[in-house]
Order: C-alpha cells, then sequence, then structure tokens
C-alpha cells in the first residue's frame, strides 16, 4: 500500500506564486511515475505535470499546455515532488491532486486547494 498527501495550497492573489508538495510512504519504489492533476469546481480533473523516474535515468517531464512556462515540477527523494507555480492565473483556481503510479496500479491524495483571487 502506498499513502500520498499533498501540501502547500492556499490563497494567493493573481501574479502570485505557490509552491505544492506530494509525499508518498509505504510500498514506494524509485521507479515510478507521479503526476499533478486538478479539479476546478463543476469541470472535469484535468492533467498539470508529470515526472517519470528510472533507475540511472534521467527524469523526464510533461506539462499541460496551459502551464508550460509558468510552473516548474521538480523531485526531491525519489517519492516527493515539488510543483512551482509562478504568475498564477484566476483559472489556475482548483484542487491539485497528486498521482503516484507504480505501473500495476496507482494511488491518489486527498488533493490541496488552491485558490487564486483578488
Amino acid at each position: 500500500q502506498v499513502q500520498v498527501e499533498e501540501s502547500g495550497g492556499g490563497l494567493v492573489q493573481p501574479g502570485g506564486s505557490l509552491r505544492l508538495s506530494c509525499a508518498a510512504s509505504g510500498r514506494t519504489l524509485s521507479d515510478n511515475l507521479m503526476e499533478w492533476y486538478r479539479q476546478a469546481p463543476g469541470k472535469p480533473r484535468e492533467f498539470v505535470v508529470s515526472m517519470k523516474s528510472e533507475a540511472g535515468r534521467d527524469s523526464t517531464t510533461r506539462y499541460a499546455a496551459s502551464v508550460k512556462g509558468r510552473f516548474t515540477v521538480s523531485k526531491g527523494d525519489a517519492d516527493t515532488m515539488y510543483l512551482q507555480m509562478n504568475n498564477l492565473k484566476i483559472e489556475d483556481t482548483a484542487v491539485y491532486y497528486c498521482r503516484y503510479d507504480l505501473g500495476w496500479k496507482d494511488y491518489w491524495g486527498q488533493g490541496t486547494q488552491v485558490t487564486v483571487s483578488s
């Protein structure tokens, strides 16, 4: 079993920044895929960014077009991922979820609220 926990959400003005964290614990593996999704009120959950880690290889990342150039994903250790969000827009308001994928099973956190408002 793997537990996934997000943190770092909050209220920020347009143009501001926030840093989200995702930590996985339990029966984790160094080879994994960690992703951020978000869900705004009344909308489906959407992909934000992914980071794939494999032993002996550089991590590979992929961003949604809507956040590219503003959001940056990074890894702490093998089971910790950060999302630096700059130049936040009102449309970035959503609950942000972390997904931890081992290939045969995935795990989700409970989400952290990000609100961008003046």
